[in-house]
């Protein structure tokens, strides 16, 4: 394709913000994707496939015949990544392929399955309930993203790791760093390795000492590490991935959730004389705000035929999940947010061989924080309009900088 043609496609992630924390895209940018399956021009200056029909996103994250390896030639980066060493590439799974992905995720699979999460749920249930004690002891107005939405995963992902929350300041600038789209190449790479510094002195402290803990990178350390199954470097890489990936997301769900249910009065009423409800709940959310908007990039390793579009081998692509959770033909009035909506299809998470591997703890991390936080919090409601609120539009991870409320 030549330059000239390139410049005429429309461009991905869109650069309008103001539509609003809800709607994906305005008219406008709905109107220059042509069909399901669009070409499309990325800010690196690169062309790539976005596919954004709830099928064919599905065959797409389930084709072998694609990689997540961010460092072949063509992959179709969203954003100039900075030049990794052979020690940052390890432990980093999500962008691997083929066993090598498979044997660092196994490693980590049985951590976050469904009986393993419900075994720690009391640990998110005490987090939270301390949460709002010192919510409700400082009183209103609070900013509901800094006080609650941010600390409850952020302690619920450094209990589970072993990292101290002390820190937590620390981590979280870099994690907001490293998923900014816009951040300069050199800030990235120093905050990387800043990060990757500060988990490896963790991990070395626990092999030179006499470590009893019980915590994930403890029992790696012990199972894994000291059995030669897995190396300093790896679990490194692994940490990093989890603590940045354990607590932003989240985060921002929480965050966004809280807002969404407080723009229509007697949701979150609802919510509290119905607290059964909650999980359906969670689902439709989950579905309907998609946090990771940008999409999944994918590198076609061979010639690959989604929604009736020929992907030759060398071509990127992009599974936009946020787009295929507004599939109407899945999920009937899907720009509308419907608390009832049988949602269970939803794409929030992924599909495939790379879909998220803690998407239970998240699933209990938001039921239990809006279940909680509508109980105790019956007046609660937001003091900003609609057009103060501030929103993360650079960010891998949308979500919202700040959220005031009162009760």
């Amino acid at each position: 394709m030549t330059a000239t043609a390139a410049t005429d496609l429309p461009l991905w992630p869109p650069t309008n913000p103001d539509h609003g924390p809800f709607a994906l895209l305005d008219e406008a940018e709905r109107g220059r994707l042509a069909g399901p399956v669009t070409r499309v021009r990325l800010a690196t200056g690169s062309t790539a496939w976005l596919v954004t029909r709830h099928a064919d996103v599905r065959q797409l994250l389930r084709h072998p015949g694609l990689s997540a390896n961010f460092e072949k030639p063509g992959f179709p980066l969203l954003r100039p990544l900075p030049p990794q060493s052979e020690v940052d590439r390890q432990g980093g799974f999500i962008r691997m392929d083929g066993d090598e992905h498979t044997r660092l995720r196994r490693m980590l699979t049985a951590e976050f399955m469904i009986k393993n999460v419900r075994r720690i749920e009391p640990l998110i249930q005490r987090t939270v309930d301390e949460s709002l004690d010192d919510l409700q002891a400082a009183g209103p107005p609070a900013d509901l993203v800094e006080a609650f939405a941010l600390p409850v995963p952020s302690m619920v992902i450094c209990h589970l790791l072993g990292v101290p929350y002390a820190d937590h300041a620390f981590f979280q600038a870099r994690s907001r760093t490293l998923l900014d789209r816009t951040a300069p190449v050199d800030r990235v790479r120093t905050e990387v390795r800043e990060l990757r510094d500060y988990l490896r002195e963790l991990i070395v402290a626990r092999q030179t000492g006499a470590d009893a803990s019980t915590d994930l990178i403890s029992r790696l350390v012990r199972d894994r590490v000291a059995t030669g199954q897995l190396s300093v470097d790896e679990l490194v890489g692994m940490a990093l991935l989890l603590l940045v990936a354990g607590h932003e997301t989240t985060a921002n769900m929480i965050g966004l959730s809280t807002l969404l249910l407080l723009r229509e009065p007697g949701r979150l009423d609802a919510l509290r004389e119905n607290p059964d409800r909650a999980p359906a709940l969670v689902e439709e959310l989950l579905r309907y705000l998609s946090v990771v908007r940008t999409g999944l990039p994918r590198l076609a390793l061979e010639d690959i035929e989604i929604g009736g579009r020929l992907i030759r081998a060398g071509e990127g692509v992009i599974a936009v999940l946020s787009l295929a959770n507004r599939d109407p033909e899945v999920f009937g009035a899907a720009d509308e947010f419907d608390p009832y909506q049988q949602a269970h299809q939803h794409l929030a998470f992924g599909f495939g061989v790379h879909q998220c591997i803690g998407q239970p703890l998240a699933r209990a991390e938001l039921r239990i924080a809006l279940v909680e936080l509508a109980r105790r919090f019956p007046g609660l409601r937001t003091t900003a309009t609609p057009e103060q609120v501030s929103t993360r539009d650079t960010s891998v991870v949308f979500g919202l900088n700040s959220l005031p409320v009162t009760w």
